[in-house]
């Protein structure tokens, strides 16, 4: 690494750039410019994520897909959908059609013969909780 990177590197990293940014901007690899920072222990200054506006907030506004409040989205994560769980769950619930269930099995019932699906155990053997009740207690002699 040259003199002029050398410098380079230590200026765009106290400007908070992160070492991929750095590598690219100056043409050498990622590890190069990362050992160069820690054998010299040059940090980044802390960047304010309120103050980071990616391309996606600037062109798209972020509203809760159940709700419609607006969602302050920080930068560096995943792209928020809901503001909440309550509205995640309020709007799943809501919307059972969009969902993409794999795991559906269909079975006959062992107590009234009943041809039923579910989701997710695969080992059912009842339709009901009541068809339950009545094979498993319901033929008891006293």
């Amino acid at each position: 690494m040259t003199t002029d990177q050398k410098a380079s590197v230590t200026t765009l990293r106290k400007q908070g750039h992160g070492y991929q940014r750095i590598a690219n901007e100056l043409g050498i690899t990622v590890s190069t410019v990362k050992g160069f920072c820690q054998r010299n222990r040059i940090t980044s200054q802390p960047v304010q994520y309120d103050e980071v506006i990616t391309t996606k907030t600037e062109t798209e506004k972020i509203v809760c897909k159940c709700c419609g409040v607006p969602i302050t989205h920080t930068a560096h994560t995943r792209k928020k959908v809901f503001c909440s769980t309550a509205c995640r769950l309020k709007w799943w619930n809501e919307h059972l059609d969009q969902v993409e269930r794999k795991a559906v099995y269909s079975f006959t019932c062992a107590a009234c013969g009943k041809e039923f699906t579910a989701y997710g155990d695969k080992e059912r053997k009842y339709c009901c909780h009541e068809c339950y009740i009545k094979d498993r207690f319901g033929r008891r002699t006293a």
